[in-house]
């Protein structure tokens, strides 16, 4: 690498962040069931110290997406959390609305025909957006679980206009340096109709949502060998796109570890971003990135540094690819250049400015050697482990 791309790698970098998910450090699973650990996490307290710890090693990760059922109980106040995650070198990011647990969503929630369950459905909405005016969030996100599982279940027009009169109602809560975005995903709870199917679902009811409302990006959440990276072009042309859920999936919504199945995929997705900011004078537009992954197999802590630094090695990639060449190569036709341009890129060995980078900050040069090494594993597995004994928790892995 020349000097000029070791720059380019240590600036793409310096302004990438993403966002952890506190759930991906809890106990969770498949539908069949889960396979626990003993250092998973067994309140807030301990995703956070987990957090904190990814960020320490990998230096891009300063937020912690919360899930607000699960990781704000009763008598927890909003300012001990947000000062418990300061005292993790951490900062709470994305709020995220549960609205698929609670038994009354059987039928829906902001789509649900009974007038009274969307009502209990929409309060929790508004309740979230307060929560996070009160930490300092700036993004909701809402992932909707809604659907039908058979024809004739409900009528689907009667539906989508239950949702948009909801998600005008909550434009007038937001403040404003708040954010709402709004993911899709084609099945899963539902499998005839889900209420939120696809981008252009979301991107519709965000612009009848008001301005602050964008498109949240889920890599899991699209049917088989969709071209992702044309809805990220699209989007960013349509200056809706608001964010990334990152994971990577072979099949459906696996929650793979970043990059585990089709990196290419993923660098695709950043070149796309990084074209659109050459095209606008080197300005990139306001994105948050975020992982949503919940591990069954993997070491919690080790999956997370794993897709942490794949994301760091494919957006650093993706920053070498030279837009203003390959629009050269697209205006000739010249179809084998242009895509060699892209291969070129993605096939550079850049962990070796990657390594100068963390150097440069202070971090060691493999952050999950760094994490092995360190022993808090061990040290966590160990109370962890006697705290569950020590409160009783009796953790089953059975689906039923």
């Amino acid at each position: 690498m020349t000097e000029k791309t070791i720059e380019r790698v240590h600036s793409a970098l310096d302004d990438f962040r993403i966002e952890l998910p506190s759930w991906g450090f809890a106990d969770t699973g498949t539908r069949f069931g889960k396979f626990l650990q003993d250092g998973a996490a067994i309140d807030l307290a301990d995703k956070l110290s987990d957090a904190g710890e990814v960020h320490r090693v990998t230096g891009s990760c300063p937020k912690v997406a919360t899930h607000v059922l699960w990781d704000f109980g009763e008598g927890k106040r909003p300012s001990d959390i947000v000062a418990l995650a300061n005292e993790n070198g951490m900062q709470l990011g994305s709020i995220n609305p549960n609205l698929f647990q609670d038994q009354e969503y059987r039928l829906g929630s902001l789509c649900n025909v009974d007038p009274a369950i969307r009502e209990t459905a929409a309060q929790h909405i508004r309740d979230s957006i307060k929560l996070g005016q009160d930490v300092g969030s700036d993004v909701l996100t809402l992932w909707l679980a809604d659907g039908t599982n058979y024809p004739g279940q409900d009528s689907i027009r009667a539906r989508k206009r239950r949702l948009e009169g909801a998600l005008k109602g909550f434009h007038e809560h937001l403040a404003p340096e708040q954010t709402f975005l709004i993911e899709y995903k084609p099945f899963e709870p539902a499998f005839y109709h889900t209420d939120i199917a696809d981008w252009g679902m979301s991107y519709l009811y965000a612009q009848k949502m008001g301005p602050q409302a964008k498109v949240l990006v889920d890599t899991g959440h699209h049917y088989q060998a969709q071209n992702i990276e044309q809805i990220v072009a699209w989007l960013l042309d349509e200056e809706m796109l608001g964010g990334f859920h990152f994971n990577d999936r072979r099949y459906a919504d696996d929650d793979l570890t970043l990059g585990s199945i089709d990196p290419y995929q993923i660098f695709r997705i950043f070149s796309e971003i990084h074209g659109y900011a050459a095209s606008k004078g080197g300005e990139y537009p306001d994105i948050e990135y975020m992982v949503d992954q919940s591990h069954n197999l993997k070491p919690k802590m080790e999956a997370m540094i794993e897709t942490v630094t794949a994301a760091q090695e494919l957006y650093a990639k993706a920053a070498l690819v030279d837009h203003a060449q390959l629009e050269r190569h697209q205006e000739r036709g010249e179809i084998v250049d242009a895509e060699r341009l892209l291969k070129q890129a993605f096939g550079t060995d850049v962990s070796g400015a990657i390594a100068e980078w963390r150097r440069g900050r202070g971090l060691e040069e493999d952050p999950l050697i760094s994490f092995r090494k360190s022993g808090y594993l061990q040290q966590i597995e160990a109370d962890r482990k006697a705290r569950r004994k020590e409160l009783g928790i009796v953790a089953g892995g059975s689906y039923a």
